[in-house]
């Protein structure tokens, strides 16, 4: 098995699942007397890579707050049968009060295999692909720019057998909510950075 391949698994498997006990809440606090906890869905794992960077290494500064921000060119293939959207987030768990959200985007289009450099910072994109807010309070991809320190950026690619619906602009845990149950298949890419 190449080396980057037994990475990204290993960190695949260190992802809590969008199902049962997981970021998007323990389902068994909510279990009724005499309820039979869920089973974690089984999930195809997608390939996710950069062109720009590979994985554990650092993210170019063009795509950070010291460059122009731009979000970075992601590739994915092995979509999995039934997968009607796509979503991902990227978070900084590094950031000093917790999980930093810079990115997210969903109801990427079930035909597409990767996303182009520089999106733009709107809700809704021409082919119908929504950004969320991210922790900046604004949709759209917001960049590296930690404080301090070497930071760890997880790109994390869901593909789902749904398309998500919200009667506003979401934050990461409602996408995360709404998922719940959906996911089919899943990758991860992970880049780090530190400011000079």
């Amino acid at each position: 098995m190449p080396y980057r391949s037994a990475i990204v698994i290993a960190l695949l498997l260190m992802l809590p699942p969008l199902c049962g006990s997981s970021a998007l809440g323990d389902e068994s606090k909510e279990m009724k007397p005499g309820s039979t906890p869920m089973k974690p869905m089984e999930f195809e794992r997608l390939e996710l890579t950069s062109p720009v960077f590979e994985n554990g290494k650092t993210i170019p500064i063009l795509f950070t707050c010291d460059g122009v921000d731009a979000s970075p060119p992601l590739n994915w293939d092995r979509v999995p049968e039934g997968t009607r959207s796509f979503a991902l987030f990227c978070d900084d768990p590094d950031a000093p009060h917790g999980n930093w959200v810079h990115w997210v985007i969903f109801n990427i289009p079930p035909d597409s295999t990767s996303l182009p450099q520089g999106l733009p910072r709107v809700e809704i994109l021409p082919d119908s692909t929504r950004q969320g807010l991210t922790d900046f309070k604004v949709p759209g991809y917001g960049g590296p720019c930690p404080p301090s320190g070497i930071h760890r950026y997880f790109f994390l690619l869901y593909a789902l057998d749904t398309v998500l619906e919200f009667e506003k602009t979401p934050h990461k845990p409602d996408v995360e909510k709404a998922a719940q149950g959906h996911v089919i298949g899943k990758g991860l890419l992970m880049g780090t950075y530190t400011r000079e």
